[in-house]
């Protein structure tokens, strides 16, 4: 059985209305739970933060960023622009690498592309062997550096795009970079609806005159005499 104490509401339906009383109202948005820092990029493009390293692109090597360590994910910022993303890792003296961001240094150095670090384990589809191979077929060893231009596609598109686009170059024997990038950018494009007068009535009222083509015929004529 419940007691009053003190004056205090004997109840517990009682006492909770109380206590809702007294707290205040949820904040309009909701917590993010991180931990910023400021870090440095070191001559590997790589990022110290809490006893681990994760990548950063090689253009960024040297440079001062921040780190915002969330649950999931950590990200780093190069001034506002968010410049490398990776899954949090709660171990210690690990190292998370991304080999997108290692691309741009490699298409340089292409000889170091089977012998670079971050690129181990780096599970590709099928398909990205068959067109490295097509295409040192075709060009020797400067098709290593263009098969790394189809690589650096990743860093606009998914892996999963990226394979579609390679898969159709592959299919129609097309293998360069500017092929390839060529399907990919065109599958993903969007087509242009045509606008439609239903909701716009104001506009059904205008009438355009059709273009008077005689006019061409008379620049013609004056060209010529010229």
């Amino acid at each position: 059985m419940e007691r009053s104490v003190r004056g205090k509401p004997e109840g517990k339906a009682e006492r909770l209305e109380v206590d809702r009383a007294a707290m205040l109202d949820l904040p309009a948005e909701s917590f993010d739970p991180r931990r910023v820092a400021q870090a440095s990029a070191n001559s590997l493009s790589l990022v110290r933060f809490d006893r681990n390293d994760y990548s950063v692109p090689t253009a960024h090597a040297h440079h001062e960023v921040t780190v915002l360590g969330g649950v999931e994910e950590v990200r780093i910022l190069s001034g506002t622009e968010v410049v490398a993303r990776h899954p949090r890792c709660w171990s210690k003296e690990e190292i998370s690498f991304d080999p997108r961001h290692y691309l741009a240094l490699l298409e340089r150095k292409p000889g170091a592309l089977d012998h670079a670090r971050p690129l181990e384990n780096w599970d590709l589809p099928a398909c990205f062997g068959h067109l490295r191979r097509r295409l040192e077929a075709d060009l020797g060893s400067a098709g290593t550096r263009e098969y790394i231009k189809v690589l650096r596609l990743m860093e606009r598109a998914s892996l999963r795009q990226l394979t579609g686009a390679i898969e159709e170059a592959l299919a129609i024997g097309a293998t360069g970079s500017d092929a390839v990038s060529l399907i990919l950018f065109h599958r993903e494009e969007r087509p242009v609806g045509l606008f439609s007068l239903d909701g716009h009535p104001h506009l059904r009222s205008f009438v355009i005159d059709p273009p008077d083509l005689g006019a061409y015929s008379t620049l013609t004529q004056i060209g010529a005499s010229a």
